[in-house]
């Protein structure tokens, strides 16, 4: 069984028969007594985030996890329809593992999934940068760095000035901003 020296971000823990994954994880060292590790978790099931709290040396369930590359084929309601590359099969992935970042999912993308030793899909993560095109943005006021604008989807982020509606932009999935204009 590991313990808490082997906690890392994006790892994933049982705790309390509950299965979460690590967020962030910062270890306190207080004046006197032993180091506390604090973690910011989501629950996988339910997409709630919670603190934990684990004394150093402190025996945890780690989970092991397996990633594979799937294709992104279309959306059926709760669920996303994926096909697995190498053997072609389809799987049912729900939305709910994608969290914010599902906003940028496009048609034939590839997704990364991890999923349990059951084979139940734990987490899913978009390619880092995405590219798309503006729809809508303001005339920029001078004295401002940046304006608003909106993107295909709907998106609507913070662009610097020089940008006009028809540039195709690269976005961070991640944080949903601005990354740069991309030339064609």
């Amino acid at each position: 069984m590991a313990t808490t020296s082997d906690l890392s971000k994006n790892c994933f823990i049982r705790h309390e028969n509950v299965l979460l994954k690590v967020i962030e994880y910062d270890h306190i060292t207080p004046g006197k007594g032993n180091t506390i590790y604090s973690c910011k978790c989501r629950n996988v099931e339910t997409g709630k985030q919670s603190e934990v709290r684990f004394r150093s040396g402190e025996k945890i369930d780690l989970v092991r996890v397996d990633e594979h590359e799937l294709q992104f084929i279309y959306a059926e309601n709760e669920f996303l329809v994926c096909m697995n590359q190498e053997t072609f099969e389809q799987v049912h992935i729900p939305k709910i593992i994608f969290a914010d970042q599902i906003q940028f999912l496009q048609e034939g993308m590839i997704l990364k999934i991890r999923f349990d030793e059951n084979d139940k899909p734990l987490n899913g993560e978009l390619p880092k940068h995405v590219e798309l095109k503006v729809t809508y943005t303001e005339e920029g006021n001078k004295g401002k760095l940046v304006k608003p604008a909106e993107v295909e989807g709907g998106i609507k982020i913070s662009v610097p000035m020089f940008v006009n509606t028809g540039d195709l932009l690269r976005i961070d999935t991640e944080t949903g901003e601005y990354v740069e204009r991309v030339m064609k």
